[in-house]
């Protein structure tokens, strides 16, 4: 693999129903590698508990009315969904907020990783975050978050959330071909941060509704 690459997620927010199969199949991979090795120390995985590396955001508004002279209903309600992990972001906030070093960029590819040798389970890289990848396992007491998939990368494979996800709806490879595919993609919608804060190797197609008013409507289970 040449050095100075960046990979990239690829999310098409007109395509995802929020069948949270990309949840489900990252899920499962934590738990393979677990169940292989009966050691989760080792390997800087989470344990089932909790720990959610990608999730799946519902975001919607609008209103209903009744005009009651005409016995009819107006609305404008509308609802999307965007799968959201780690953005393996080129200015990364959770690495300039960690105190120790554990949260670093790989040269290789540009992945985003946690040494959790180092890591003193301090969450100062989770509050930096706009998009909450860094995770706390509390059982180990370490930071956890998505590692690209990178095992499955030196295999020649995508990311287990690229493969599950039924619509295609999610890409992952290199910024350059990312774009060469599906170009550079549309203005981040209103329900994800400013792109400015940390440069997330992100493109995104937008839905129709992105940047409507709005709020997210699954909390408790993101």
């Amino acid at each position: 693999m040449s050095e100075n690459i960046q990979y990239c997620f690829y999310i098409d927010t007109t395509k995802c129903t929020g069948c949270k199969a990309c949840h489900v199949s990252c899920k499962d991979r934590q738990g393979d590698i677990i169940r292989k090795t009966n050691d989760p120390k080792t390997l800087g995985v989470p344990a089932l508990n909790g720990v959610t590396w990608r999730r799946v955001y519902e975001f919607g508004g609008g209103t209903w009315s009744v005009d009651p002279n005409k016995g009819t209903f107006e609305q404008d309600v509308f609802a999307y969904y965007t799968s959201i992990g780690c953005n393996h972001c080129s200015e990364p906030a959770c690495l300039k907020a960690c105190p120790t070093g554990a949260m670093h960029k790989r040269r290789e590819d540009g992945l985003v990783h946690v040494a959790t040798d180092l890591c003193i389970g301090c969450e100062s890289c989770s509050r930096a975050c706009p998009y909450d990848a860094p995770q706390i396992d509390r059982e180990r007491k370490v930071m956890t978050k998505c590692d690209g998939c990178y095992d499955r990368l030196a295999d020649g494979k995508k990311p287990i959330c690229v493969e599950a996800c039924p619509m295609r709806a999610i890409d992952f490879d290199t910024v350059e071909n990312i774009k060469a595919k599906y170009g550079n993609g549309d203005a981040h919608p209103a329900s994800l941060p400013s792109q400015s804060i940390t440069h997330p190797n992100l493109i995104i197609k937008a839905n129709k509704n992105a940047n409507l008013a709005g709020s997210i409507l699954n909390p408790k289970e993101v």
